[in-house]
């Protein structure tokens, strides 16, 4: 039962479309909540879905998709809720907001090549995420084919932002992702350990 008068810490788990951060984020929720944590996993792509029933996949509604995202994670902490954010966050600035509203707030970068995404995405089947996005929107830029629903992709469309103040980066392509979840894990136990909450906070 989620205790109010304590205050929850919130991981965002982001990188490009086909990483693995989904999967990662889904390994790190399951592993804490093992440890008698709340944590609840909160996938941007289920949520805004419920922020924009009619959405139009404009950049526009995809900052404030962004915005309530982090607005959403930050309530469920000050409930005392633990919180495992699942979502690709292109721009450094969605995440440094999030970071601004959550005073125990680790941002983990999972990396690896646009080339191992675009493989890994292309095998993907069609869930809450189109299928085969990389394919479609490299068949737009080339033809100018439209695709309803398709926006802006990460990786084509628009790049991913690195940013040098997150917790904890790792790369991927060569390592499988029972050691990408240990490394990771390995290292939330240790943040979570330190209390993790910056001075002044």
């Amino acid at each position: 039962m989620a205790d109010s008068t304590r205050q929850g810490w919130a991981i965002w788990v982001v990188g490009l479309p086909g990483s693995g951060k989904s999967n990662l984020a889904r390994a790190v929720a399951e592993e804490f909540g093992s440890r008698g944590e709340e944590v609840v996993w909160l996938q941007m792509d289920a949520r805004r879905k419920v922020y924009f029933p009619t959405p139009t996949y404009s950049s526009d509604e995809r900052e404030e998709a962004y915005r309530l995202f982090a607005q959403e994670a930050a309530g469920l902490t000050r409930s005392g809720v633990n919180v495992v954010m699942d979502g690709a966050a292109y721009k450094v600035a969605f995440r440094e907001y999030a970071r601004s509203l959550i005073p125990r707030f680790a941002e983990v970068h999972v990396i690896c090549t646009l080339e191992n995404a675009m493989q890994r995405e292309g095998k993907r089947p069609e869930g809450l995420v189109m299928a085969g996005l990389y394919a479609k929107a490299l068949e737009r830029k080339r033809s100018g084919k439209q695709f309803p629903g398709l926006g802006e992709v990460i990786g084509v469309d628009v790049p991913f932002e690195e940013n040098p103040a997150a917790e904890f980066a790792i790369c991927n392509d060569e390592i499988p992702k029972q050691e990408t979840r240990r490394r990771t894990l390995d290292f939330l136990t240790q943040w979570l350990s330190r209390g993790a909450v910056p001075d002044g906070q």
